[in-house]
């Protein structure tokens, strides 16, 4: 049960849908792939692709520190002990949320899958299905109706709306989608930092009729306190993105009085599933609500993300449909998806074959 092998490398899986959100544009996606091998040929695998914007590390930073690492601290090592080793890459890299995401997520689908187990069945399984949200990036009113027709088409029931340019029209292309479906569908909205404290209130107030969901992330990061001072009618609908990176944001955010309702949990902010539990355990203490999120990521990870969300009761929305729009993947199966709704398969692991 000894690791024999690391291997690191970088794939472009394209896109087959190019987006814009309150702060950038995005029309191409590559991803750090990790695959950890035992010597009796078992191996397990990870990907990570960060933001920079948000953690100060993109994908190339990962690849680059990964692939001039030596890993002779983890070759030779026992599986087995795959918490220790978890732990010992939260030394190794404290400040690397990418490459901590990536080791981590392939220690425990190589774990579970020696086990003989779906990753899920050992953390502790909560939940069987949920539905995801599909996202429609910022564009104008005709193409955001358009693209919602379009999922609504498919199946999906929950829109997440990508707003935080433009108060008025971000508005306008809600009302839109929301005459067009009633109570048919569900409305998130995601302003990714694009509001102030008065534009939000501004924003909830002319929405109310809209039944919203969540409002994601509306507040720059850093806008802690602005964040505990809102009314506590339109914090219960904040779901913080941004602003909880590290368990110690959650502790901090979580702390009366609370600066949201909600934590979207990612693994590419956080490092992996094992520090996404820690924030997990901090909210469910809290008695604050979990989404679950994503960047534009491989099937690996994304299949990761579900297993830790499945995992934890407090667990009440997913958002994890980044591989979606992906042209291509370096990996397949995963998970299931059927008319927006998501389940796991009984593979163990993470349920991932390489292609």
């Amino acid at each position: 049960m000894k690791i024999k092998e690391v291997r690191i490398s970088k794939e472009n899986l394209e896109l087959t849908r190019p987006y814009s959100i309150a702060y950038k544009s995005v029309d191409s996606v590559d991803n750090c792939i990790v695959e950890i091998i035992l010597e009796n040929g078992t191996s397990g695998l990870g990907a990570a692709n960060p933001s920079k914007q948000v953690v100060g590390e993109d994908v190339n930073d990962t690849v680059e520190l990964l692939k001039a690492h030596d890993f002779g601290w983890l070759v030779g090592r026992d599986i087995r002990e795959m918490h220790q080793l978890c732990f010992e890459v939260m030394q190794h890299f404290p400040k690397r949320p990418g490459v901590r995401a990536t080791l981590d997520i392939a220690l425990h689908d190589l774990f579970t899958k020696q086990l003989g187990v779906p990753l899920v069945k050992y953390l502790g399984q909560k939940h069987k299905a949920l539905p995801t949200s599909i996202t429609i990036g910022i564009k104008g009113v005709e193409e955001t109706v358009e693209e919602a027709k379009e999922y609504v088409g498919r199946g999906f029931k929950y829109i997440k709306v990508k707003t935080g340019v433009s108060l008025e029209e971000d508005i306008e292309r809600l009302s839109k989608i929301h005459e067009l479906y009633k109570k048919d569908i569900v409305l998130r909205v995601d302003a990714n930092q694009g509001y102030t404290k008065l534009q939000l209130e501004d924003f909830y107030y002319k929405t109310l009729s809209m039944d919203l969901e969540l409002i994601e992330q509306p507040l720059p990061a850093d806008a802690i306190e602005e964040y505990k001072k809102l009314p506590s009618a339109v914090k219960e609908l904040v779901a913080l993105d941004e602003t909880v990176v590290s368990p110690y944001d959650a502790l901090r955010l979580a702390s009366k009085p609370s600066a949201g309702g909600i934590f979207n949990i990612k693994l590419m902010k956080c490092g992996g599933i094992s520090c996404a539990q820690e924030i997990a355990a901090i909210a469910s203490g809290a008695n604050i609500k979990l989404m679950w999120g994503c960047n534009d990521e491989s099937i690996i990870s994304i299949a990761a993300a579900l297993h830790a969300a499945f995992s934890s009761a407090n667990t009440h929305y997913i958002d994890l449909d980044g591989s979606f729009d992906l042209a291509r993947d370096v990996a397949k199966g995963g998970f299931y998806l059927k008319d927006g709704v998501m389940s796991l398969t009984d593979k163990p692991g993470l349920g991932v074959e390489k292609l």
